[in-house]
């Protein structure tokens, strides 16, 4: 009896283990694949653009890899606060932006960085509702069931109008540099009276082949646009005469692109401006290659020297003004002959002695300058001087 009692005891005992291994656990909840919203929401404005750059959320809000996303909502509004995104400006399809397997993840560099972008077109209503605020823009990803784990962080850009940019924009390069024409807009611009909002317009140069910009001037544009009318009378159109700007900050036998912007300044009290730029004018190409000569040398004067002494001729003119100006060329000939160069390297100072002439002859001088890419301007009027 012992025996079958101990036989009896191990199959039970064998049996409640069998039985306690095939108790489930305590339920998992299902996971809810809501993307981490983005922090690194970027918005930047031009004209009637708003140019909108975020990374793509790699993991969701439990820490996940982020497995399957849905749409991305671009949420809009005028006030600081967004709230919520229940009517969105734009959904964007999962389609457009790569997510977790694909793109460079799937290039076998996991957990890079994939930026998704979405430009934004501001209506003249949305830009006048309320010139001096700002219009702030979030990003909410969805999952595929239509949910999200939050905006992401807010941008916000500036929401005055924008003005057009000016017509008939030129740049043609010239004796004393890059002339920058422009004619204002045919069409009436309709601006608001508002204090807090000015417009100035601002060109810009750059080298071709740099990446930056040099500013060569900036003007008041309120004189290219339509002054308000009294009620009921139609504004007269601004004046049809070209404005015109000289540029000679710029380098010779260079290449440069111009472009015009017209700028809104929003200007309120105890804050900075804020700066909005509109569209630029077709960009215009110039190639600086000098080909002017300098102004023709004036006031030559020959006077005669050397009673007692070796005879020889003094010459003076007035001095030229050209910054590239790197000196001065003196040709003399005598009656019916040709003039011949005294000088074997240009003349730095307004003034040259001519030591190598005889008695008895007269003697016909003439003087040019010459600038530091040796074009030479034509020779002077010339002045007569007779050696006794």
């Amino acid at each position: 009896m012992k025996r079958v009692d101990c036989n009896v005891l191990i199959c039970v005992l064998g049996g409640a283990v069998l039985v306690s291994c095939g108790t489930p656990g305590s339920p998992m909840p299902p996971a809810l694949e809501l993307a981490k919203p983005a922090t690194d929401l970027h918005a930047t404005r031009k004209g009637d653009k708003v140019y909108l750059a975020w990374t793509v959320p790699t993991k969701t809000s439990e820490g996940q890899r982020v497995r399957h996303l849905g749409p991305t909502r671009v949420c809009r509004s005028l006030r600081v606060d967004l709230g919520d995104c229940n009517n969105p400006v734009a959904e964007i399809p999962a389609a457009r932006f790569p997510g977790p397997g694909a793109g460079p993840a799937k290039q076998g560099t996991p957990g890079a960085k994939v930026q998704a972008n979405y430009t934004d077109t501001l209506s003249r209503e949305l830009e006048t509702q309320d010139p001096i605020a700002g219009i702030t823009y979030a990003v909410s990803v969805l999952n595929q069931s239509g949910r999200s784990a939050g905006l992401s962080n807010p941008a916000k850009v500036p929401s005055a109008p924008t003005l057009p940019p000016p017509e008939y924009f030129t740049a043609e390069v010239g004796s004393e540099g890059v002339l920058l024409s422009w004619k204002c807009p045919t069409a009436a611009v309709a601006i608001a009276a508002n204090p807090a909002l000015g417009y100035r317009l601002r060109i810009h140069r750059r080298e071709q082949g740099k990446r930056t910009d040099a500013q060569v001037s900036e003007v008041n544009f309120l004189d290219c646009v339509p002054a308000q009318s009294a009620a009921g009378q139609t504004p007269q159109p601004p004046a049809n005469e070209p404005r015109k700007i000289l540029d000679q900050t710029f380098e010779w036998e260079k290449r440069y692109d111009y472009r015009a912007t017209v700028i809104t300044i929003v200007s309120e009290p105890g804050k900075p401006e804020v700066e909005v730029e509109g569209d630029d004018t077709p960009v215009m190409q110039v190639l600086a290659h000098d080909v002017f000569p300098p102004a023709v040398p004036t006031g030559v004067q020959a006077v005669f020297s050397g009673a007692g002494q070796e005879p020889f001729v003094d010459l003076v003119w007035s001095p030229g003004t050209e910054a590239d100006l790197a000196g001065y060329n003196i040709y003399r000939h005598q009656d019916g002959g040709q003039p011949e160069k005294l000088n074997s390297a240009p003349v730095k100072t307004p003034a040259y002695r001519d030591a190598g002439v005889q008695s008895g002859k007269k003697y016909f001088y003439s003087v040019s300058a010459v600038d530091e890419r040796n074009n030479e301007s034509a020779r002077s009027e010339e002045a007569v001087e007779q050696v006794p």
